[in-house]
């Protein structure tokens, strides 16, 4: 719905938070930094393009949505650092719109160097007649089947324009002078890029239906054809209701998902101005809500090119390393037995934790298996393990979280999977997410019934394991597997238990247990807090820390995206962004000299905190403490090839990498947390 003039919040106030928004924005910025960064190989450079617009893409889809709502229902409230929800779209609009048209030089750039690389992604007037010829049958013959022309104006009644999608807005004229503009959607199940004869020789798809228009309007006078793209709203909310009823309503929310309302327009920039305002009357957008583009739109499909076979033009492959004592599934719990496991992913294999569960499977001595699933993925060793585990006849529950935004199709597929093989599977609960990564494996042994588990910080998904760093912990520890097992029994059945011996657990005892730690580190003066997080948001938190640091504890934070604390005296905030995305949630409080660490799922966000199951776990053997405090922390908090520094107005800065650089993750990449440990 077009908005009207946004109102201004009231007298503006000096206040101790940075914006969410613009916060996140400019964590998207520091993405576009590696497509812009001359060190990152060619085709990485792309990729880093193509997360830099699906980032954005999402951000609008839902956080900007979220904020049109609220100014559309005169909802005036501001946000805690003191701007309305028409401020915050306003500054928004200003910040996103010319990164977005950076992002476009930025190709420009890229596509020129490829092509000094012998990877060229060429215009249909680049190419000889030969070529066209042969790129004109391949449009008869593949792509006019599956393009649908619709008339957009005059129709009584405007076509659907799905999410996402990449179009030609085709400005025709009739014999009889009358004109009409009609839509044409580059579909989205062929190619992006198009191969022209050579291997690494391509025409994007919409090049190739622009020069083909002709035969998809015979008979019409074809005036001009622009491109354009719309998002719409994603964030159709799942309303509280019986967990029977779950799956049936989230396939109708996705459904929904679909037709959510319009959000942005982004078009050509040379698009006439009378096309533009037509699109925009049509989707009900006002001019703030239109990016004009001078480049490729749809960066997306660079996630395409850079799956391309040259090895030069990309990233060393990476090969974790698979400790010789977690290489197989017999022999894993007898390890774990002899004292607690940290693995660091992906410089630790992620077979570890998929061997945990093949063991559990194949183990005759296990009986029970429990595990919760966020993000599967489309391929899951792990749930192949469970299914296997069921047939064998041990007991297996699963807690599927079907709420895991742009998953659920997924995760709704393996419950069904999971549920024909006799799996008790549950979905948790209709008003929280289940985001915590457990799981329980419970043996007969000669001495009775013994536990183990795993509790880490990223998903069990052996493609994200790939790309993410996550840590995790595999460990007998008695108290540590009760309080998964009971916290197992809060998740599946019904339980009001409010304490648990050594874990924190949200949206229960989190919260209170990190703003304890925070107080202890304050009476003790001189304490140190690290936190290496995805978000710091919550209020709350950020106040604690803030006094914390008034009261002389050093406060070290590797935020990697939002971060709403402004730095200050004691204060110092660093993001890592690199290769691999840093996804990994430490807390290290010094603790007097006797430090404490917890890994787990949970940022420090009001959803995180309130709205989701979440687990803290303490680490509690000493070697593993030390390794993480005195070596995965300290390394990031000397990267200087990697990090950004945030500075108090709330933009960053790349750290300087002097004499002797150091990029953590390359370091990890050498110096594997479990080849240390277990050596």
């Amino acid at each position: 719905m077009a908005r009207l003039k946004k109102l201004k919040s009231t007298e503006p106030q000096e206040r101790p938070y940075l914006n969410r928004e613009l916060s996140w924005l400019e964590f998207n910025r520091r993405v576009l930094a590696e497509a812009q960064d001359q060190t990152v190989p060619l085709l990485e450079r792309a990729k880093f393009l193509g997360i830099f617009e699906s980032n954005l893409d999402e951000f609008y889809m839902v956080r900007v949505s979220g904020l049109i709502e609220q100014f559309e229902g005169g909802l005036l409230e501001a946000s805690v650092d003191g701007l309305s929800p028409g401020d915050q779209l306003e500054a928004i609009a200003a910040v996103a719109a010319p990164m977005r048209q950076e992002a476009c030089r930025v190709w420009l750039e890229i596509r020129e160097k490829l092509a000094e690389n012998g990877v060229r992604v060429l215009r249909m007037e680049d190419l000889n007649p030969s070529q066209v010829a042969t790129l004109n049958d391949y449009f008869a013959h593949e792509v006019f089947q599956v393009c649908t022309p619709l008339i957009l104006v005059p129709n009584p009644s405007v076509p659907f324009i799905s999410n996402r999608s990449l179009n030609l807005a085709v400005v025709l004229e009739e014999p009889s002078g009358a004109a009409k503009i009609a839509r044409v959607k580059i579909p989205d199940v062929l190619p992006r890029f198009v191969r022209v004869g050579r291997r690494y020789d391509f025409v994007a798809l919409e090049d190739l239906i622009q020069a083909n228009l002709q035969l998809l309007f015979p008979g019409v006078r074809i005036v001009g054809a622009h491109l354009f793209r719309v998002l719409r709203d994603a964030d159709v909310e799942i309303r509280e209701l019986e967990a029977g009823d779950l799956i049936e309503t989230l396939q109708e929310t996705l459904r929904l998902r679909r037709f959510g309302d319009p959000v942005l327009l982004e078009v050509n920039e040379d698009m006439p101005e009378e096309i533009r305002k037509t699109l925009l009357g049509l989707l009900k957008l006002d001019e703030s809500d239109c990016f004009k583009l001078s480049g490729l739109m749809g960066m997306d499909g660079l996630f395409e090119l850079s799956r391309l076979d040259r090895a030069t033009l990309k990233y060393k492959p990476h090969v974790p390393y698979l400790a010789e004592p977690l290489a197989t599934t017999s022999g894993l719990f007898e390890t774990i037995k002899k004292g607690d496991v940290l693995v660091h992913h992906p410089f630790d294999s992620f077979r570890t934790v998929e061997n945990f569960v093949a063991s559990a499977a194949t183990d005759p001595t296990v009986i029970g298996i429990k595990q919760t699933l966020y993000r599967v993925g489309a391929q899951s060793p792990i749930v192949e393990s469970l299914l296997a585990a069921a047939e064998a006849g041990k007991q297996v529950a699963v807690m599927v979280e079907l709420k895991a935004r742009f998953d659920e199709d997924n995760n709704m597929a393996w419950a069904k999977v999971l549920e024909r093989a006799g799996v008790h599977v549950t979905y948790g609960f209709a008003d929280l997410k289940t985001h915590c990564k457990l799981c329980l494996v419970v043996r007969r042994e000669a001495a009775g019934l013994k536990s183990y588990a795993h509790l880490g910080t990223g998903n069990y998904n052996p493609a994200t394991a790939r790309t993410y760093t996550d840590v995790g912990l595999f460990t007998d520890d008695e108290a540590i597997t009760q309080d998964v097992a009971e916290l197992f029994n809060y998740l599946t059945g019904f339980s009001m238990q409010r304490a648990y011996r050594k874990l924190l657990v949200a949206p229960i005892n989190l919260r209170e247990g990190v703003l304890k730690r925070i107080e202890r580190e304050i009476k003790h003066k001189s304490g140190h807090i690290i936190l290496k997080l995805n978000s710091l948001v919550d209020p709350e938190m950020i106040d604690a820390l803030y006094r914390a640091a008034d009261s002389g504890v050093k406060v070290d934070l590797i935020i990697r995206g939002i971060c709403c604390l402004r730095p200050r005296r004691n204060i110092r905030i660093v993001s890592i962004i690199g290769r691999f995305l840093e996804h990994s949630r430490i807390l290290c409080f010094g603790n007097d000299g006797k430090p404490e660490v917890l890994i787990g799922s949970a940022d420090l966000m009001r959803r995180n905190l309130d709205r989701r199951v979440e687990v803290l776990v303490p680490i509690m053997a000493r070697p593993l403490v030390e390794h993480i405090f005195g070596t995965i922390l300290e390394t990031y908090l000397h990267d200087t090839s990697n990090a950004w520094e945030l500075k108090e107005e709330g933009g960053y800065v790349r750290r300087e990498s002097g004499k002797k650089p150091l990029d953590s993750q390359a370091w990890f990449a050498t110096h594997p947390g479990s080849k240390q440990l277990l050596s």
